[in-house]
């Protein structure tokens, strides 16, 4: 009987799916590494999101990175559950185990530390208090590997203050909640300053912030990307803060992924950078 080569299928599972640029991401690394392997897109409605995610092992796939509208629904429907997964509630990839079953993980918080390092190799977590905006599913990932990372004060901020102290409750319980007025005020003596919000982007809120506390001694980082300067960072760069932009977020956190289902771990660096954005 002829033997026939297992070629491993991932993808991206998400409602909308045409704007990621994932598939790009592990294209890139597939033909890079020279490996056997598919990553493709995958428009899924909630609807039928639990079908299609049951069907994918026995369709070849060994495993999916999960957007919105579904990373809660793959954290509930997973047979196990990393403990990042189990904090945040959420899952951003999975892993299709035969022995298993579907393994969630959330690899957003690595994504965004990784991102730091890389982008300002000097950040240091204990070098002073963190200012976080938003606290909406991303500000959850990003709260928690802070904390986790050792920073020694951090400061939410939402424009709904009752959503930042849920999430605090939930998963952060030394995070400081502070109202949305009090946001000029927070960022004085700031280390580092994430905006997790849509501020200034089109069809997000004004971008109202003068950001007139930041300086050279603070690093501003946004977790929105686009192909241009974000206008909060263009705001904080014109105060004097370094900054860092959100795409290097979504190419580390995808990493893990890669690894688990193709068999190498992959290098984010300037050309990939470039081919994803190409």
């Amino acid at each position: 009987m002829a033997e026939y080569e297992t070629i491993p299928l991932a993808g991206v599972m998400g409602w909308p799916i045409g704007h990621s640029l994932s598939p790009k991401v592990h294209g890139y690394w597939l033909a890079r590494y020279g490996l056997a392997g598919h990553y493709v897109p995958l428009g899924v409605m909630e609807a039928d999101f639990e079908d299609v995610l049951r069907s994918m092992p026995r369709m070849g796939f060994v495993g999916a990175n999960v957007t919105m509208p579904h990373k809660e629904r793959a954290f509930a429907l997973a047979d196990m559950r990393s403990a990042t997964a189990m904090r945040l509630g959420a899952a951003n990839t999975l892993v299709f185990d035969s022995g298993r079953g579907v393994i969630a993980d959330n690899t957003d918080g690595f994504g965004f530390i990784e991102n730091l390092h890389e982008a300002q190799p000097g950040w240091d977590a204990a070098a002073g208090p963190v200012v976080v905006l938003g606290a909406g599913g991303a500000s959850r990932a990003v709260i928690a590997a802070l904390m986790d990372a050792g920073v020694p004060e951090l400061r939410l901020l939402n424009r709904t203050k009752s959503r930042a102290e849920a999430l605090r409750d939930e998963i952060a319980p030394g995070v400081m909640v502070l109202d949305w007025a009090e946001a000029e005020g927070a960022m004085e003596g700031a280390a580092l300053v994430v905006n997790t919000t849509s501020m200034g982007m089109a069809g997000g809120p004004e971008m109202t912030l003068t950001l007139d506390a930041l300086g050279p001694d603070t690093i501003a980082t946004d977790i929105v990307y686009g192909r241009g300067e974000t206008p909060f960072l263009a705001a904080a760069r014109g105060r004097g803060a370094a900054t860092v932009d959100g795409f290097g977020m979504l190419l580390h956190q995808a990493r893990p992924g890669f690894e688990r289902w193709f068999g190498r771990a992959p290098e984010v660096d300037a050309e990939l950078r470039a081919a994803v954005l190409a």
